[in-house]
């Protein structure tokens, strides 16, 4: 749309399904804001769309050299490990009910489980919206069943607060898992009693963050929300003015 001489469009971020970039032009000058964003593939969402900008505004939760998030068909695989091992043990896995459960349902479904995955009922009102948006997310049913051994050898997925509620103890000798970028931090892990941690994150790594601004080269990037330091220090180091921008109210979250 154009208003006052201003076009703002969206474009992909890679986030979630249906997030964007905000890119606004006038008189000549590109702002793309990016949101939250993620350069990897994604079965339930478009992919990040680069736009080339005077200037980038780009968040910087993960923008430490530390965070190089590993393939998320490697945790996947990780996961389906475990349920092979451990077939008396339900699988219990913390992940936000928007966005982050529908894509570890869809990477379950590519890596061959095609078995019932049981879900919180504060996911299934956005697993049928993903479904009704041409996301197929497989047989799903309600991890409402009564009977300590009913769930053993099955993954259930759940809002991450859910694990350390009494809902949690209901299932056969669970075992707690929870997919996040912030499962790379040990300390992390440990503190929430997480018993297998799966280092999945809807936003970019170091490398994904880097290599966004080192393909889109503006001649401005302004950091949001996060390790604004080090990213403004790598792009000094390769030629790109920085700074960063202060959200008033800014916290971690675990994504």
């Amino acid at each position: 749309m154009t208003r006052d001489g201003v076009e703002v469009s969206l474009a992909p971020a890679g986030h979630i399904l249906g997030s964007a970039q905000a890119v606004v032009r006038w008189k000549g000058m590109t702002i793309a804001v990016s949101g939250d964003y993620k350069r990897r593939r994604d079965p339930t969402c478009a992919a990040f769309e680069p736009v080339a900008c005077d200037v980038f505004v780009s968040e910087a939760t993960f923008a430490l050299p530390v965070f190089r998030h590993p393939p998320d068909t490697g945790e996947i695989a990780k996961l389906l490990r475990s349920v092979e091992q451990f077939p008396g043990r339900a699988h219990l896995v913390g992940a936000y009910a928007l966005g982050k459960a529908q894509r570890i349902i869809r990477l379950l479904r590519e890596a061959g489980h095609d078995r019932t995955i049981y879900v919180h009922g504060a996911m299934e009102k956005l697993n049928a919206l993903y479904e009704r948006h041409g996301v197929a997310l497989g047989p799903l049913a309600p991890a409402t069943l009564e009977g300590r051994d009913l769930l053993a050898g099955e993954i259930i997925i759940a809002p991450p607060g859910a694990l350390a509620e009494r809902w949690a103890r209901r299932f056969a000798d669970p075992v707690s898992a929870f997919a996040s970028g912030w499962m790379g931090v040990r300390a992390r892990a440990r503190q929430r009693a997480v018993e297998l941690p799966l280092v999945i994150s809807d936003h970019a790594d170091w490398d994904e963050l880097t290599g966004t601004v080192a393909e889109l080269r503006p001649g401005e990037l302004w950091i949001t929300h996060g390790r604004e330091e080090a990213l403004a220090r790598w792009a000094s180091l390769n030629g790109i003015a920085a700074r960063p921008l202060s959200l008033v109210g800014y916290e971690d979250e675990d994504v």
